[in-house]
């Protein structure tokens, strides 16, 4: 504990690698940030993903056992924009570039991927809670009875 008697609150820093347009865009809401809370049984990340299409065929996510994800997505494009009955021609393009995108991170550690709860919300954010592995105890993590 501090002098103040606040506990050691250490922060991650995934190591975030963007690819394709996420990388290029240089204005308008950052792609690719990504939160991870720590709970006693699973992680929770979340990744800011403002403009990417929300169809399930267009965004994807894979989750290994060690922690690694990748997140494979596709920029909306710029040209016409149809919302409700009107027809919107985008004059202005201040979100990345349209096309295929990648985010890749680790988690702290080992995850069970089949125990995992994604949710795209509205605000162009995925959100996605994954179980901590519970592999069984190895020979070298057990003592011998004495």
């Amino acid at each position: 504990m501090d002098m103040e008697g606040h506990g050691d609150q250490t922060r991650l820093k995934p190591s975030v690698i963007l690819t394709g347009t996420a990388n290029e865009g240089s204005s308008g809401p950052p792609i690719g940030l990504v939160d991870i809370g720590v709970s006693e049984g699973a992680y929770l990340f979340r990744v800011a993903m403002p403009g990417v299409r929300k169809d399930p065929s267009k965004v994807k996510f894979e989750i290994k056992r060690d922690g690694k994800v990748q997140i494979e997505g596709v920029m909306a494009g710029p040209g016409l924009l149809k919302e409700s009955s009107a027809m919107y021609e985008m004059k202005v393009q201040q979100l990345c570039p349209p096309g295929p995108l990648t985010i890749s991170f680790k988690l702290p550690g080992p995850v069970d991927p089949r125990l995992s709860s994604p949710s795209f919300r509205a605000d162009g954010i995925l959100e996605v809670v994954v179980m901590k592995s519970k592999a069984p105890p190895t020979v070298s993590d057990s003592y011998p009875p004495l």
